[in-house]
């Protein structure tokens, strides 16, 4: 969305992001973990489906300048990234206060072929990330399911044990931390204040 969204985006394809990721990591080695650290994001552009149960809930962008330039698209891009992660680290903050003691994510779908988000599912979170190294790892554990129902395995755990690829395991960056805990208050912030605003009659 914010790709096609912003004056200097265009067709969010693969090329796009691929492009626009390297220039993220180029800006990042100038400014590092507070590239565009004015400039927040709240994702739900399609309501919220976790942990606040909100389909009519809205995005939200802070920080915006006059700025159309690529640079400011890959910007944004690198804020709307470190929000979506801060949103898997609301999802994990309301499990575990509700006595669940998540510290491992297993990633799957489309958002582990993009590198960014990997990082930051781990620096935001806190926990340690393992990318699958099966290309198709939501495909692989219809497989694991339909072996089993089939009588090929005595239970799903063997199944899983026995059709199981590995993964690549990601530790979070002790040190930007920090950044991400101000992030995360100000994430939280600014969903209050957007229920504050809608509140208002």
């Amino acid at each position: 969305h914010i790709i096609r969204w912003h004056g200097a985006g265009g067709e969010p394809d693969a090329a796009m992001h691929a492009r626009i990721a390297r220039r993220v990591a180029e800006l990042r080695t100038v400014e590092g973990e507070n590239l565009a650290g004015r400039l927040y994001v709240l994702p739900d552009f399609h309501g919220n489906r976790s942990p606040l149960a909100d389909p009519h809930a809205v995005g939200v962008i802070s920080g915006l300048t006059l700025d159309s330039s690529f640079d400011s698209l890959c910007k944004l891009y690198w804020r709307t990234a470190v929000s979506i992660a801060l949103g898997v680290r609301h999802v994990l903050e309301a499990l575990n206060e509700n006595g669940y003691l998540i510290d491992t994510l297993h990633v799957t779908g489309g958002h582990t072929k993009n590198p960014l988000l990997m990082e930051l599912y781990a620096d935001a979170t806190g926990c340690t990330v393992v990318e699958p190294l099966a290309d198709e790892a939501v495909l692989l554990g219809t497989g694991m399911i339909a072996a089993t129902a089939a009588g090929l395995f005595p239970d799903l755990n063997a199944a899983c044990v026995a059709m199981q690829q590995g993964g690549k395991t990601r530790e979070p960056n002790s040190p930007a931390a920090g950044r991400f805990d101000r992030d995360y208050r100000v994430f939280l912030e600014m969903h209050r204040q957007r229920q504050a605003l809608d509140a208002i009659r």
